[in-house]
């Protein structure tokens, strides 16, 4: 990684997880400028509509490894 990339990395990973998830969204979306604007337009609304759920404290969240043991999943994070 460049001297460039790994200060933007570092500056990225000071940022809340909602600004990281958008960064992270906008990359990704770099490498397939086609998109698939239906589907897309359908997950970012969904995607807005539990996070104003879960900022409303309607819903709350749960950590990963404990959703995985509930769906039989195998967790390959350490």
């Amino acid at each position: 990684m460049t001297a460039v990339a790994e200060k933007i990395m570092e500056t990225a990973l000071e940022l809340p997880p909602v600004d990281r998830a958008e960064l992270i969204e906008r990359l990704f979306v770099s490498f397939d400028p086609s998109p698939n604007s239906k589907t897309d337009e359908a997950w970012a609304t969904e995607i807005e509509s539990r996070i104003d759920a879960f900022d409303a404290g309607k819903i709350k969240a749960s950590p990963a490894d404990e959703v995985f043991l509930q769906k039989s999943i195998p967790l390959f994070i350490q």
